[in-house]
């Protein structure tokens, strides 16, 4: 069994019926048992402000309200979420006397850091085609990045 967090990019990907999440569905297998798969509720508010953003039409809609409904939402609120969003914020500003950064300090959007510490925290893989989160990767996480042009033939 195999944990995923899907990042926003993941899901606006499978909205939009993109080669790449056929790549991830036959190689990874995120939404089959035993695998879980979830979000966090910071990419559920994202992706509802992005349809808005779009002008997402009824079909993207629904097929964005039947991929939510497959992707359990995680609480941010959780102590240890709220904890390693710290821990790791400090990280990669350089500023976590714990843990130094190697090299120069790298600035993250705060939802991202959000997105990271939910799956941190479940122990899950991060599944992205977002390149911000390489050097969390082996340190706070496995990261997964999907290179946006491979297809379900490359898997």
């Amino acid at each position: 069994m195999a944990r995923f967090v899907f990042d926003t990019g993941m899901i606006v990907g499978y909205v939009r019926g993109a080669g790449f999440t056929q790549y991830v569905d036959k190689k990874y297998q995120p939404l089959e048992p035993p695998n879980v798969s979830v979000i966090s509720a910071v990419s559920k508010g994202e992706i509802l402000s992005l349809a808005i953003q779009f002008g997402w039409g009824s079909q993207k809609k629904q097929t964005l309200q039947e991929i939510l409904a497959k992707l359990p939402t995680v609480d941010i609120r959780r102590t240890q979420i709220l904890e390693r969003y710290a821990e790791i914020d400090a990280y990669s500003q350089g500023k976590n006397p714990n843990k130094p950064l190697p090299g120069s300090p790298r600035n993250m959007g705060k939802n991202d850091i959000w997105i990271v510490a939910t799956a941190s925290v479940l122990g899950a893989k991060l599944i992205t085609i977002d390149k911000d989160f390489d050097h969390l990767n082996g340190i706070y996480l496995d990261v997964v990045f999907i290179d946006q042009s491979l297809t379900a033939a490359d898997a």
